[in-house]
């Protein structure tokens, strides 16, 4: 029995949760996964994984194998890679998942210089407001923003911190009234980021520590914060922005804020990786350049 492969298929058949979609992928019948699992089971003296005919579960040993298993393999493929990589070379295929909104107002910009620099990698940019499967998509690095990442397998480096404001054109202010307190913000037309936390209730902060939560019903609720931004710009209501997003337009005076000394509480950005070992070169080179624009 390869040990190695056996535990390679082990661990897809947790992480898809099924026989037949991990054999698709490894490119193996089901049939003979099963046997291997079984021979595995045999060889340990327990049942690592109870199946039916609709469900499939782990027991205590399988966790813990799976666990252990996890970061066998782990090493191997870090060692692999060191070496294969040389003295740090930045090359292959390195893929990367970021929200729509981050990916093209922050990490595009950045790419010309950091693929000049590396002529040999390879680049996937994929861009999703929603939260994606990293083992499913196959992503070496998701870039996410949250007040906080829960636990899980996933392994989290905080990159930054970004401030989140309240925003609206001068244009809508001079129509409708500037608001003097977050208890003026319901009597507006909010736009909502339908995807957000945040969307139906805002928990400000303020002058000298002070707090004030606000139940909001937005009129319109889009799940993309550059169309968010440009609803605003166009006078469409009152709504909130992250930095990266509203820097420009804040810049320009197409945006003011709206009660300035009030925010939401400021999310973190994650680099969210699969591997709890380390990064290769090519991740840690893209992360270091990221990190650099967004202390810049």
């Amino acid at each position: 029995m390869d040990k190695l492969s056996v535990m390679q298929a082990f661990r897809r058949i947790v992480e898809r949760g099924s026989f037949a979609r991990a054999a698709e992928d490894l490119g193996v019948s089901p049939a003979l996964l099963s046997r291997e699992i079984k021979l595995l089971e045999e060889s340990l003296g327990t049942t690592l994984l109870t199946r039916t005919t609709r469900s499939m579960s782990l027991t205590d040993a399988g966790r813990l194998y799976y666990d252990e298993a996890s970061g066998i393999l782990d090493a191997v493929t870090l060692v692999e890679t060191r070496i294969r990589d040389g003295a740090g070379a930045v090359r292959g295929h390195l893929k990367v998942n970021a929200s729509s909104s981050f990916g093209q107002t922050v990490i595009a910009p950045i790419l010309p210089q950091f693929l000049s620099a590396h002529p040999d990698l390879r680049l996937t940019l994929s861009m999703d407001d929603r939260v994606v499967d990293m083992v499913e998509g196959g992503f070496d690095v998701s870039i996410r923003i949250r007040a906080a990442m829960p636990d899980s397998a996933l392994v989290a480096r905080k990159l930054g911190t970004m401030r989140q404001r309240i925003f609206a054109s001068p244009a809508y202010l001079d129509r409708a009234g500037v608001p003097h307190g977050p208890e003026d913000i319901p009597k507006h037309k909010v736009v909502g980021f339908l995807l957000a936390e945040h969307l139906t209730s805002w928990a400000l902060h303020g002058p000298s520590g002070s707090r004030a939560a606000i139940d909001l019903d937005p009129a319109v609720r889009v799940g993309n914060s550059l169309v968010l931004r440009d609803l605003l710009v166009a006078g469409q209501g009152i709504g909130t922005l992250p930095d990266f997003v509203s820097n420009l337009p804040e810049a320009r005076g197409d945006l003011v804020r709206v009660l300035p000394d009030w925010e939401l509480p400021a999310p973190e950005i994650f680099a969210v990786t699969a591997s709890r070992l380390g990064m290769d070169a090519k991740v840690t080179a893209f992360l270091d350049h990221l990190r650099a624009a967004l202390q810049r």
